[in-house]
């Protein structure tokens, strides 16, 4: 307990948090009123996570970085099997085995820690890399710390996406990218990756509307009508999308009021949360959020200027990356202006498994400013 007082808590991203609990519970209570029964009153099973979650907190800070980061190896391994343990033994749900139901707990997605996994592993690699480096890179170089990378993005991105969970996968690759993108790998690199994947995703989209017969075959049902539903917000089109839009639209600058939800839309505690919220309290709530939201990744970016180590900062990059991606995602299909992905609001959206990484990363983030900060003083 002694530790824990002497502990250097960053005490912006810990107000931040607390508010996103309150604004996450109550919001979540208000998605209830058209959800079914059977499912239990979700808003206290989200603050019973939190509290998982702060007690994780407390845990990681306990271990250190440094330790986490001397078992990497021993962690990503384990999250691996556990992956095709997965695609075993797991309870299909809505066609898709990414859950494990344990009793009298509920339902653990395993994708949602490979990302914190994933974002570990990937900046030791970087950092090893790069701290071995005396000089500019080398094409050789390059290319081998490239395959290593690739081979750790891979591995988890073909079991997760044949569970199937295409929105892990892209949370996976957008991770990589972040990372990457603050090593001094050459642009070059990142252009000759958009090109491919332009290549592969023209050829992918180009057998869906040409040859659908031989997708099918290729590819199965489900995933043509994953696609099929991603491509409805062209557009407009879509319950779940328009019943957003009304909700949102009608909201005007004060919202219809708390647990006043105007109209019902599928997945209101999960993916359309933000449209709940924004329902609820207009404009000017949605404002503030917005800006919760802004301020809370504007503090993480700032830890990140304040150390000098390489593994920190990658690790830094790897979060900022995926939140960013995660709030532009999620808010921008709820207005129609992204296409509906099923990718969950950070902190917000209903979910223990989400959640608790969530909080795990926070307790890394929190060892970074405390080591940072003993440094500077």
């Amino acid at each position: 307990m002694q530790k824990l007082k002497k502990f250097k808590f960053h005490k912006s991203l810990m107000i931040s948090i607390l508010l996103f609990m309150i604004i996450s519970t109550a919001t979540i209570f208000s998605s209830m009123t058209y959800l079914s029964a059977s499912l239990g009153n979700l808003a206290i099973k989200q603050l019973l996570w939190y509290f998982v979650g702060f007690i994780m907190i407390i845990i990681i800070i306990q271990l250190s970085n440094k330790k986490i980061y001397q078992y990497v190896w021993y962690i990503y391994i384990t999250h691996i099997i556990i992956l095709f343990l997965l695609l075993i033994i797991g309870k299909p749900i809505n066609g898709s085995k990414c859950w494990f139901i344990i009793p009298g707990i509920g339902s653990i997605q395993p994708s949602e820690f490979m990302k914190i996994v994933m974002i570990i592993t990937v900046s030791i690699i970087t950092s090893n890399w790069i701290s071995k480096m005396k000089k500019e890179p080398t094409l050789k170089e390059e290319s081998i710390f490239l395959g290593k990378v690739f081979m750790i993005w891979l591995l988890p991105a073909i079991l997760t996406f044949l569970e199937p969970d295409t929105g892990a996968v892209f949370m996976y690759t957008i991770i990589l990218i972040s990372i990457l993108w603050t090593s001094p790998l050459r642009k070059r690199w990142f252009v000759i990756g958009i090109i491919l994947i332009l290549l592969l995703l023209g050829s992918f989209l180009g057998l869906y509307f040409v040859k659908q017969d031989l997708f099918v075959k290729i590819f199965g049902t489900d995933l043509f009508y994953r696609i099929d539903r991603l491509l409805d917000w062209k557009n407009g089109t879509g319950m779940q999308l328009e019943n957003s839009l009304t909700a949102i639209g009608s909201s005007g600058i004060f919202g219809h009021g708390y647990n006043k939800t105007p109209i019902y839309f599928p997945e209101s505690g999960t993916d359309f949360i933000f449209a709940v919220f924004a329902s609820n309290f207009g404009l000017l709530g949605s404002i503030f959020l917005l800006g919760l939201i802004l301020y809370f990744d504007y503090s993480i970016i700032e830890i990140a200027k304040d150390t000098n180590n390489i593994s920190d900062k990658c690790i830094i990059s790897g979060i900022v990356g995926m939140l960013l991606y995660q709030q532009l995602q999620n808010i921008g299909m709820t207005l129609g202006i992204l296409p509906i992905t099923g990718i969950t609001l950070p902190f917000i959206s209903y979910g223990g498994s989400s959640l608790l990484s969530y909080m795990i990363m926070m307790g890394i983030i929190f060892n970074i400013y405390h080591d940072s900060h003993k440094t500077i003083n």
